[in-house]
């Protein structure tokens, strides 16, 4: 029997207190588009992915689990968070704690292997092109 393959990641899902607030908190920090809503959630936009924001926040703070976002512009995202006086944790990546203990590490899309087709990307109105040491993972592994 041949084992199906893991090929990405549809989405993530955060639990959190308030749905008014994680977006009011997320805002903050990152151009948000809502693909939809439900009682209780939310649905933010990201291209062929989405992060779900799910209300009622059961378990305590994450201390070593944690998601990796991908953004366009991680500097941009770290002068937000320091402008909105959210602790960045120590270390040489860009991670936070949102205030109900999701920890979240920043990644630049032009930094890793991580490929939107172009296509999406097109239709996200996006025009990124990965730097040298990407383009170096990606041939080593014959993605390129």
């Amino acid at each position: 029997m041949t084992l199906p393959r893991l090929i990405g990641i549809n989405h993530v899902a955060l639990e959190v207190d308030s749905i008014e607030d994680a977006l009011a908190f997320y805002g903050q920090f990152f151009d948000l588009r809502l693909r939809g809503v439900a009682p209780g959630m939310a649905f933010i936009d990201m291209g062929d992915q989405f992060l779900a924001l799910s209300e009622d926040r059961e378990q305590g703070p994450d201390d070593s689990r944690h998601f990796g976002l991908v953004v366009d512009d991680k500097d941009a995202v770290r002068s937000a968070l320091i402008e909105a006086e959210v602790e960045i944790e120590p270390g040489p990546r860009l991670d936070f704690r949102d205030p109900w203990g999701n920890r979240v590490e920043i990644v630049d899309y032009r930094d890793i292997q991580f490929t939107k087709a172009p296509t999406v990307l097109d239709g996200m109105g996006l025009d990124l092109t990965k730097r040298p040491s990407a383009l170096d993972q990606l041939r080593e592994k014959g993605l390129l």
